[in-house]
């Protein structure tokens, strides 16, 4: 597929862009080819395209929204697109950026860390008009599945064992913008998710694929959590787990549990950016820090650390404790893959 094709489907497929409506593309300038694809399908669209390109360095690391990104805010474009790097240590520069994006809810943003052009041309972006709409089917019949639940149970053949409660936190999807809402999404999109109760998480989890902002990972890392907050953290590998902590430990907030989200992206692969392979139809990820931008969620961490789990048997439970497997090993049960 086209790179400009991709990026035209998920503005008009995902974020609903219609002809006229103002759009602002901020792109580092290390991703050039990516945000000239995301213009050129904005113009096929007829919106009104201004592409902001951001100096990166690679020996330094973001910390503060710059005065030309605050002066280009001013314009409120109905549309945004963040076409970013995505390394771990620029996470809080990017919750900032969001946050001033979003103020009051009236502008679609669609929010690429780590996005590279072969996600457009063969990956998770790739889709045409008719596998967006099945995938947000499938999508939105999960999300049914999981109305009742409120508590859910995780194990995974690494040795994860964990349970959360979701009581009063709904699922969402970012396969399409909500219109109530308003909520930003990541591109490519693909996921089912909640903001699970901060308090709640308890067991042990062993990411044994992927880390954000880090990407795969040669050994396992394994956190112990009580009451939602990590307790204890280990890997073999040292730089892994140096880059984790420092993540976990970046204020009061971030070791606290922030997002539980399964991938239903069937184009998503396991690539090198996390962006992707947090889709991958069939995974999940639990994330720690912020959720205070997600339906019910209260913590307002400046960072948001994902980690992904291979196979996953995810078992929901409802109020009077009837269970229901949704998935086994990796496999969802009772719905089509569409």
């Amino acid at each position: 597929m086209e790179a400009w094709e991709a990026a035209k489907n998920a503005l008009k497929c995902v974020l609903e862009a219609e002809k006229g409506e103002s759009l602002i593309i901020f792109c580092d300038e290390e991703k050039k080819s990516i945000g000239e694809a995301f213009m050129n399908g904005a113009l096929k669209l007829g919106l009104q395209t201004r592409l902001t390109r951001l100096k990166t360095d690679a020996d330094t690391i973001r910390k503060e929204i710059s005065q030309k990104i605050l002066e280009v805010l001013k314009e409120k474009p109905a549309i945004y697109i963040n076409i970013l790097r995505g390394i771990r240590e620029e996470a809080p520069f990017r919750i900032e950026l969001i946050k001033l994006e979003t103020e009051g809810h009236k502008t679609r943003l669609g929010h690429c860390p780590g996005v590279t052009l072969d996600m457009l041309t063969e990956g998770a972006l790739a889709l045409r008009t008719e596998e967006h709409k099945n995938m947000q089917s499938f999508a939105k019949n999960l999300i049914r599945k999981l109305s009742q639940t409120v508590r859910v149970t995780i194990t995974n053949p690494a040795g994860t064992t964990l349970s959360l409660s979701v009581k009063q936190r709904p699922f969402f999807t970012d396969t399409i913008v909500n219109r109530e809402t308003m909520k930003w999404m990541n591109l490519p999109t693909g996921e089912v998710i909640v903001a699970p109760v901060e308090d709640s998480l308890e067991g042990k989890l062993i990411c044994d694929m992927a880390v954000g902002g880090i990407g795969p990972i040669e050994k396992p890392v394994r956190l112990s959590v009580k009451h939602g907050k990590v307790q204890d953290s280990s890997s073999e590998d040292l730089r892994v787990l140096r880059r984790v902590k420092d993540s976990l430990n970046t204020d009061e907030n971030s070791s606290t549990v922030g997002e539980f989200a399964f991938g239903v992206n069937p184009k998503a692969r396991f690539t090198r950016e996390f962006l992707e392979a947090e889709k991958m139809l069939g995974t999940i990820h639990i994330a720690f820090g912020n959720n205070s931008d997600f339906p019910g969620g209260k913590n307002p961490s400046k960072n948001h650390l994902d980690l992904l789990v291979s196979k996953p048997s995810v078992r929901i439970l409802d109020a009077g404790g009837s269970g229901t497997d949704v998935l086994v090993n990796g496999v969802f049960q009772l719905l089509s893959s569409a």
